[in-house]
């Protein structure tokens, strides 16, 4: 669902699907083949939020950004379920594991991946092609060409199956 609030609202780019069981609300921009999935809740009520082509923002992912802020998510992002982010950017290709939670102003390089159910402290800042985990978050080992294969199949199946649910829509059947 789509929701303006006092002058915001939110744009979704060509070919991106957002399921009907999402909330976007505000100034928030989808770029396009996009994905974001039941329960998502992105609230941009008093700043931005801006996510770039190609991105999915998986089922339960909660996004929210301070006053009169960006939160920046480039090209071809992974935000896995059940991650919270109130971050300033995540770079292009970024990975952002299942119940990872970036904190206010955390800047993830571009391919990047931070591992399942890390936690990243408010301000903390990582260089891209690094593999991030742990609580409190901190670099474990460089990603590697296996990594970057492995992440580039799962998210062109997302980009795949936003067009999908778009062709072929949801039927309720109960």
């Amino acid at each position: 669902m789509l929701y303006r609030f006092d002058g915001r609202e939110p744009r979704v780019g060509k070919e991106s699907y957002v399921s009907e069981h999402a909330v976007l609300i505000g100034d928030i921009k989808v770029g396009d083949n996009c994905y974001v999935g039941p329960g998502a809740i992105l609230r941009a009520d008093y700043g931005a939020i801006e996510i770039g082509d190609g991105s999915a923002v998986e089922e339960s992912v909660t996004m929210h950004v301070p006053p009169d802020e960006t939160c920046w998510i480039g090209k071809k992002v992974t935000l896995g379920h059940g991650s919270i982010v109130h971050s300033k950017t995540i770079g292009d290709f970024a990975v952002i594991g299942m119940g990872a939670i970036l904190s206010l102003w955390v800047e993830i390089g571009e391919h990047s991946i931070v591992a399942e159910g890390t936690f990243i402290k408010m301000k903390q800042q990582f260089p891209g092609g690094v593999v991030i985990a742990g609580s409190p978050a901190q670099i474990v080992r460089p990603v590697s060409a296996r990594d970057n294969q492995h992440w580039e199949r799962w998210k062109q199946l997302y980009i795949d199956m936003a067009k999908k649910y778009l062709t072929l829509g949801t039927q309720r059947i109960g």
